[in-house]
């Protein structure tokens, strides 16, 4: 099939155009910026375009002649960046690409939202029909890409909206990487008593549930959160990913409240000047939000089950770290 991926240069994206290009489509690549694995995908066959979700004209040319569009293109998290462009690329982006996909009449449209929409979750486990409680603008404009998208769907564009869990896997760059290199320390600063629930998603199961979106006639006009087969507690998390290291690790515990306080002062000072903060709210809060879920919407519907597992996953990302100079 003919397929475009938008964000498909970063680390969720590129998994899902190698499985893509594996399986003999041909894929559309649309990213903002080349990121880590720009050439590699050119040399595997994508035809990747630089350029944002926010341009209309290049959204239409990139969907003209499609089969399936997959929506991952997203701001994320970027301290610095102002809360007019979250809007204009989760919200307005995802209505450009909707937009595209129903005057080209794609089979089916899969939206990449994230779990993080429902917030901190006080009643576990958590499942779609969750409050909807985001937590800071990211979140709130990924629940309006999703508002958006329903509202070109219902003139005809088959579309089907994905929650990911916490992904992780190797060539992930971010919040794992820091947690590897925590542990590896030999003494990992619990911030709280480590007994909040975390939820993690393995990438390759993302993927997996991504086809699965794509294909499976149930899936028009439905919302999947999507994960591994359990949640785990952020000191089992800890305890595992040491496992994956071959390195034990001592966990100190610390008061939440004064890290949230230094986070809080670190952007202040460092929002004025322009400067990304080595510390701020959003990361402190990893430690105080639970993130935990079933899955038994998508098992049920589309059949869904992952397939690797924590200690196999954490085991394949450790490995693609020292592979890689990371570690």
């Amino acid at each position: 099939m003919r397929v475009l991926v938008t964000g498909g240069t970063g680390f969720t994206g590129s998994h899902l155009v190698r499985r893509l290009l594996a399986r003999g489509d041909e894929v559309r690549v649309l990213d903002a910026a080349p990121g880590l694995f720009h050439g590699e995908l050119t040399r595997l066959g994508a035809q990747v375009s630089l350029g944002s979700v926010t341009d209309p004209a290049l959204v239409d040319r990139l969907v003209a002649g499609t089969d399936l569009v997959f929506h991952l293109a997203a701001a994320f998290r970027q301290i610095n960046l102002p809360k007019r462009a979250y809007r204009e690329i989760n919200a307005q982006g995802t209505r450009h690409v909707a937009e595209a996909g129903l005057r080209h009449r794609v089979r089916r449209l899969v939206y990449c939202s994230t779990q993080g929409v429902h917030g901190h979750v006080a009643q576990i486990p958590g499942h779609e029909g969750s409050p909807i409680a985001p937590e800071d603008f990211y979140q709130q404009t990924k629940y309006e890409g999703e508002q958006l998208l329903w509202e070109v769907a219902v003139q005809g564009l088959e579309a089907c909206v994905v929650r990911p869990m916490g992904i992780y896997g190797p060539g992930d760059p971010g919040r794992f990487l820091m947690l590897f290199r925590a542990v590896r320390r030999g003494r990992f600063l619990m911030f709280g008593d480590g007994e909040v629930f975390y939820h993690p998603c393995y990438i390759d199961n993302l993927v997996d549930a991504f086809e699965l979106a794509a294909e499976h006639p149930k899936a028009p006009g439905e919302t999947y959160l999507i994960g591994d087969d359990r949640y785990v507690s952020l000191n089992e998390l800890v305890g595992a990913t040491g496992r994956s290291l071959g390195t034990g690790v001592r966990i100190v515990y610390l008061p939440y409240a004064p890290l949230w306080l230094a986070a809080a002062a670190c952007e202040a000072v460092c929002w004025p000047f322009g400067i990304e903060p080595p510390l701020f709210r959003r990361r402190a809060e990893w430690f105080r939000q639970t993130r935990a879920f079933t899955i038994d919407k998508v098992r049920r519907e589309l059949g869904f089950e992952p397939r690797v597992g924590l200690d196999e996953g954490l085991t394949r990302t450790a490995a693609w770290y020292k592979e890689h100079g990371y570690l």
